[in-house]
């Protein structure tokens, strides 16, 4: 693929973001597509099969995108703890600062996937820094013995909703308060 078949490509997958956003799954037309993205309608089908397989490409680049800033700077040589940490402060600021963006990662989990195995191998591929970090904590005794989906949701999910909340303003918290919220999200997965 040339530089500007590549370039139009992915003009195509932000402008699906971008509307899917605004307007969501149903409401996204292959027409309103094309306009937006400044391409013809028949553009589109010469990058995507279809619009499930156009919806897949895009969840495919926005959990790139996501993995990609959540894992940026991460350091293998450090601990365990450290590591984590520095997962759970870059969620903290993707999600403060690129709420929609992040937004969109979690509105795509929920989407119907025309190929679940395939989608969890990338999820797996793209994410393997972070579930490096679970596995090397329960190898090593530091983490609680069960599966990283829930190690995950127990505490990286949870970051980003806090992080969202107090970026739109429901909340109001302070530099210790972020500091005592990652504590406990530390507390909540290690062994006692």
């Amino acid at each position: 693929m040339t530089k500007r078949e590549s370039d139009k490509r992915q003009r195509i997958l932000e402008s699906a973001e971008k509307l899917i956003a605004e307007v969501g799954f149903q409401g996204l037309s292959m027409n309103r597509l094309a306009k937006d993205a400044e391409v013809a309608a028949g553009t589109i089908y010469r990058y995507f099969n279809d619009k499930e397989h156009l919806l897949d490409e895009v969840r495919i680049d926005v959990m790139r995108r996501v993995a990609t800033e959540i894992q940026r700077d991460l350091d293998d040589s450090l601990d365990v703890k450290q590591r984590y940490r520095q997962v759970w402060f870059n969620i903290w600021h993707l999600a403060e600062s690129n709420a929609s963006s992040f937004s969109s990662r979690l509105q795509y989990d929920s989407l119907p996937c025309s190929d679940f195995y395939r989608k969890r191998k990338q999820e797996l591929q793209l994410f393997s820094k972070v579930n490096q970090i679970f596995e090397d904590g329960k190898a090593q005794g530091q983490l609680k013995p069960i599966a990283n989906e829930i190690l995950a949701g127990l505490t990286f999910e949870a970051c980003a909703t806090i992080s969202r909340k107090n970026a739109i303003g429901l909340y109001t918290l302070t530099p210790t308060d972020i500091e005592a919220a990652f504590d406990a999200s530390w507390d909540a997965i290690i062994n006692h």
